[in-house]
């Protein structure tokens, strides 16, 4: 159930803002994640929109929220560099558009 204080953070933060998170999210995808045409592109910013929205309406407050979406970009670019580009596209699509319980 959601609280006041939990529905204020969410309409005080600006569209703008949400925005803003997604395109970093999807430059961090873009680093690691080769893709083809205006296709590929769509994809991952369907996937950014989909990460980006699960965590805002999981997060109990706006520093809950940037600090989620921080630590799986985190994870995210800790894992890229430590593994081959075939092997990590896969795990990389996985983690952002299914597991956003951690981090």
């Amino acid at each position: 159930m959601e609280t006041t204080t939990t529905s204020t953070w969410r309409s005080s933060l600006a569209q703008d803002s949400r925005q803003k998170i997604v395109q970093r999210i999807m430059d961090t995808l873009q680093r690691h994640m080769p893709v083809a045409g205006q296709d590929g592109m769509e994809e991952l910013l369907k996937i950014a929109w989909r990460f980006e929205e699960k965590v805002f309406q999981a997060a109990t407050d706006q520093e809950d929220y940037l600090r989620k979406i921080s630590l799986k970009l985190l994870s995210l670019e800790t894992k890229a560099n430590g593994n081959a580009l075939p092997a990590r596209v896969g795990p990389l699509i996985n983690c952002f558009a299914y597991n956003t319980n951690q981090g």
